[in-house]
């Protein structure tokens, strides 16, 4: 395999990764669509061979586009192999129980890192650029899918050219585990930094003492903890999330409606 064939692998796999899920094989034809081309060089002078690999690939198959990739690259790999090999292949069933035991895992690495970690720090800068009045902060965004397309690639060669055994022994020293910790923490801290700095609430509340004073509830709260009513405000939607579902229409009614009942009574207001 040269790279332009594991740069069409990795193409034809971002642009229908998931174009033709089905509850039956999910992600397997997108899987066997993207490495069709390059099974086809593979299995050149055996037409039997080939056939047999697209059934192969078009059992059921499911993980993270991205960093899933990975799969693609030792599965081309295998088959590699098991064309070289005439006397003694690669049995169908060992690329096949590879793919189906990595595919829970690497979706775990994938969705913790792109999904969970990457894509929400990459759209909290964009924000944070936007409200400041930066233009900028709307092209941003693209850095997303920019940087998806690299790590994708990247983990596909990567795969192609360690092979199963690199990556069997990357999954068991436990560096992975490591860094979805870190990256856990640093999301972590992001979304801490941006929550305190841009949810505005506090409160106008005052309690009038006879020839004193008023008593300032936001003075007694800031004693207590400085920003804890926007704290409140972000625990308030992770229990929500956590206790009720994801339910994001439902949730910004509830924060509307909130806002204008104590907005209009005088209890809260944006700081």
């Amino acid at each position: 395999m040269t790279n332009k064939d594991l740069r069409r692998t990795y193409a034809r796999w971002f642009l229908s990764v998931e174009v033709s899920n089905s509850y039956e094989r999910l992600q397997a034809l997108a899987f066997c669509n993207a490495l069709s081309k390059s099974l086809r060089k593979i299995y050149k002078d055996d037409e039997q061979g080939y056939k047999e690999a697209l059934k192969r690939h078009l059992q059921f198959y499911n993980s993270e586009g991205t960093f899933g990739a990975v799969i693609h690259g030792v599965t081309l790999s295998m088959e590699e192999e098991r064309a070289k090999e005439k006397e003694n292949p690669i049995p169908e069933e060992a690329i096949t129980g590879f793919k189906t035991g990595l595919m829970g895992p690497i979706a775990g690495i994938g969705d913790t890192l792109i999904w969970g970690t990457l894509k929400p720090i990459i759209l909290a800068l964009a924000s944070s650029l936007a409200l400041s009045g930066l233009f900028i902060g709307a092209f941003v965004p693209f850095l997303f899918p920019l940087a998806v397309i690299l790590i994708g690639y990247g983990m596909m060669k990567s795969g192609y050219l360690l092979g199963k055994e690199s990556v069997m022994k990357l999954m068991k020293s436990g560096l992975i585990n490591n860094i979805i910790k870190s990256a856990s923490i640093l999301g972590l801290f992001m979304m801490g930094a941006l929550s305190s700095t841009y949810i505005k609430v506090k409160t106008p509340l005052k309690i009038p003492i006879k020839d004193g004073e008023p008593i300032i509830i936001q003075n007694l709260l800031d004693s207590i903890l400085v920003g804890i009513l926007p704290l409140i405000a972000v625990f308030g939607i992770y229990f929500y999330f956590k206790l009720v579902g994801q339910h994001y229409n439902k949730l910004i009614g509830w924060i509307i409606v909130i806002s204008l009942i104590t907005g209009f009574f005088g209890i809260l207001q944006a700081g």
